[in-house]
């Protein structure tokens, strides 16, 4: 199992029956193939659709794309409407959970996830929005950067939202945020608390409870 498929198993173990799910473009759209089958959700995608099907290439439609560009499908109770619709959802706190990829975040639930320094980028999206109005935000991401942290004191780059993430998944741990610090909660199979430690450059407070996924 590669370290992005593992990551997306474990954020599905976090969504619950009846929740309105946003699913960032890149590895959170991987989550939607690992929903356990008592678990039924809404996918909603920000440019403009609620009901949007896991990616199984057999019924992916050639007229249909999510936020991210990709072709996907939708279900038979599926909706499509424009943009103001679909952040009034947003922005109006309908969204139970957002899953987000990141480039930095920190232990103050800062998150930093659409500038890359020295490239043009169009923008962040509906990140900002998403952040703010969903009713809990998950950072999924591979830990490091080439070596390098990418869960920090403090961000670096521009901030997306501050104050706003309240759990982080890597292939290494799970971490929650709790008062300026993060709290491991759990630590991979093939990894260590010293490992995570290591490579975490933001204050963290070792669960009394640590539990192995």
């Amino acid at each position: 199992m590669d370290a992005k498929e593992k990551i997306a198993r474990r954020v599905a173990l976090e969504l619950e029956d009846g929740q309105l799910v946003n699913l960032g473009i890149g590895l959170p759209t991987k989550v939607a193939q690992f929903i356990p089958d008592d678990v039924h959700i809404t996918l909603q995608s920000e440019n403009g659709m609620t009901g949007l099907k896991d990616l199984v290439p057999e019924e992916i439609s050639r007229h249909i794309v999510n936020a991210g560009g990709a072709f996907v499908s939708i279900d038979s109770q599926g909706a499509f409407f424009d943009s103001s619709i679909s952040f009034a959802l947003i922005r109006g706190g309908h969204v139970d959970v957002t899953v987000l990829g990141t480039l930095e975040v920190d232990q103050q639930g800062n998150i930093a996830n659409y500038m890359i320094p020295g490239k043009l980028v169009p923008g962040m999206g509906g990140a900002m929005d998403l952040v703010t109005g969903a009713k809990k935000v998950i950072v999924s991401m591979i830990h490091t950067s080439k070596g390098k942290p990418k869960i920090l004191k403090e961000c670096t780059l521009p901030l997306t939202g501050r104050n706003c993430v309240d759990k982080i998944i890597t292939e290494l741990a799970v971490f929650e945020v709790k008062d300026n610090h993060l709290l491991l909660c759990e630590v991979a199979e093939e990894s260590s608390v010293e490992e995570v430690l290591a490579l975490t450059e933001a204050d963290v407070i070792v669960s009394d409870n640590i539990k192995k996924f």
